[in-house]
């Protein structure tokens, strides 16, 4: 009896170390925690005052622009492109037909550019939708995440992971590998060209007030790296800011030049996360349960904003530590002395006054 038990036991054992390294998806590289310099900003509810903007009629606006005549433009969940007139309407535009759509831009010549993970990069505008890019060296975007358009109609843009697809990117959180790129489209050539790669889940992308540099947020090491487009330093990298307090998604520049930047907590800071995550048999165990591994990569709660100076100094940040109005923010754009809010666990768009 007892040898029948230790074979039964000794089956499951075998069948669970089966289930978790050979149906594992991921090929995880050592975890390595940042330090973050969250101490340094106690949290506050400032972000708890958000107008909600079209509450009900929005879903799961990720990122927001606004055109050259003041119109919002948003991209949903459900695969709407919306716009919020100025009067306040909210007008049904466009549909994509994705579940999958992400950062936006408009250019000078207020075509809509949208990010859909799934696709490519799309121009959006009356006559219709067209694919941009979808394509880099002959091998097809797996995730598109964020773009931003320069004056000349250059498209500099993220590819998140060039490995997982937007609907696992914890999946790239767990491999701790940079297959992370930052793209850039020439319209001329009609032609997409790597600027940056081994990117740590490449994510927002912002130009400089005189686009001499662009700025692409790194999610996973809490950072966000300059790339120098102009002048002597042209061709080279540093680093704009790190050990922010969040993991930075989107960043957008505001009128003054410096930069906006959505922060979300992709872990729970707490003993036993640090302790677990690092090990590589429980990551290969979380790739293969996402029931297991949702709530341990969060993303939605204690949400927050930084305002970041041109010299990579933070000036100030918004909170709402309990994601009481809002969580999952993934992007902050500064419009008119307010600041409006993108999420990806919201029904509406925060608009948030500057100046009180």
């Amino acid at each position: 009896m007892l040898k029948l038990t230790l074979l039964l036991l000794t089956s499951c054992i075998l069948a669970i170390a089966i289930q978790i390294f050979w149906f594992s998806p991921i090929s995880p590289a050592p975890l390595q925690f940042f330090p973050s310099s969250s101490s340094l900003w106690p949290p506050n509810n400032y972000l708890q005052r958000v107008i909600k903007m079209g509450e009900g009629y929005l879903s799961m606006p990720e990122d927001i622009c606004f055109d050259n005549e003041g119109v919002l433009y948003t991209a949903t969940g459900d695969g709407w492109i919306k716009r919020i007139h100025k009067n306040g309407t909210i007008q049904d535009w466009k549909m994509l037909h994705s579940n999958s759509l992400l950062g936006i831009t408009i250019t000078k010549e207020n075509d809509l550019i949208v990010c859909d993970a799934d696709k490519g990069l799309l121009k959006v505008n009356e006559e219709g939708i067209a694919v941009v890019a979808s394509h880099v060296n002959g091998t097809k975007l797996r995730f598109p995440d964020d773009v931003i358009a320069a004056s000349d109609g250059t498209l500099y843009f993220s590819e998140a992971s060039t490995k997982f697809d937007y609907h696992n990117w914890r999946l790239d959180y767990l491999e701790a590998k940079p297959y992370g790129l930052l793209l850039k489209y020439d319209p001329f050539l009609d032609e997409t060209s790597i600027v940056l790669d081994n990117l740590y889940l490449a994510n927002g992308v912002a130009l400089s007030r005189d686009e001499d540099y662009v700025l692409v947020c790194e999610t996973f090491r809490f950072r966000c790296l300059k790339h120098w487009l102009k002048g002597e330093r042209k061709g080279t990298t540093d680093t704009f800011i790190d050990k922010l307090p969040g993991a930075p998604d989107n960043i957008n520049l505001a009128p003054d030049g410096s930069f906006w930047i959505a922060l979300l907590q992709i872990t729970d800071p707490n003993p036993i996360t640090e302790f677990l995550l690092p090990n590589k048999a429980f990551r290969h165990l979380l790739a293969t349960s996402p029931k297991l591994l949702n709530p341990l990569i969060p993303a939605s709660k204690n949400p927050s904003v930084v305002n970041v100076a041109e010299d990579g100094q933070i000036i100030r940040k918004f909170d709402d530590p309990d994601g009481k109005v809002m969580s999952f923010i993934t992007s902050a754009y500064e419009f008119e002395d307010h600041l409006y809010l993108g999420s990806l666990g919201s029904n509406f768009i925060g608009k948030l006054p500057l100046i009180v």
